[in-house]
């Protein structure tokens, strides 16, 4: 463990998961980021395409061309914001639903998998270190 630091664990860790996501979303012509933009969609009422990215902590272009797939897929539509006429609404079709409840099934797995494995008190720990290397990223005190 001397070796290894923690940007790389929580890098290789990430990679690793990100590679089996989209290996799965690949058995069905998809990927991870069509995957986890569908888990962001409000499945009932849509949602506003101006909180989407924030939500998922995207850039606006890259989850433009993402967006664009999608509606091109038949998994999305995008109608005007009756509370913003300059606003959309990314709203999941039929097809959408369908696709974001697999979606949601293979992260449950994945989840619950690994609810199985690890004792819930390190799962604690892991949230809260977790959290913490968050909150010092997000409030720049890392490099300032």
């Amino acid at each position: 463990m001397k070796d290894k630091t923690i940007d790389y664990m929580l890098r290789t860790t990430w990679l690793n998961v990100q590679k089996m996501y989209n290996e799965e979303a690949a058995k069905f012509e998809s990927t991870m980021a069509t995957g986890f933009t569908l888990l962001s969609i409000d499945p009932e009422k849509g949602t506003p395409s101006t909180s989407l990215g924030p939500k998922m902590g995207m850039e606006a272009t890259s989850l433009s061309r993402i967006l664009k797939k999608m509606e091109e897929k038949g998994l999305i539509k995008r109608n005007p914001n009756p509370e913003d006429g300059r606003g959309v609404i990314i709203s999941l079709t039929e097809f959408g639903l369908e696709k974001r409840n697999y979606s949601k099934e293979k992260v449950l797995t994945f989840n619950n998998t690994i609810r199985k494995i690890i004792p819930e008190v390190k799962l604690i720990h892991f949230f809260e270190v977790s959290e913490t290397i968050n909150e010092l990223v997000s409030n720049k005190k890392i490099y300032n």
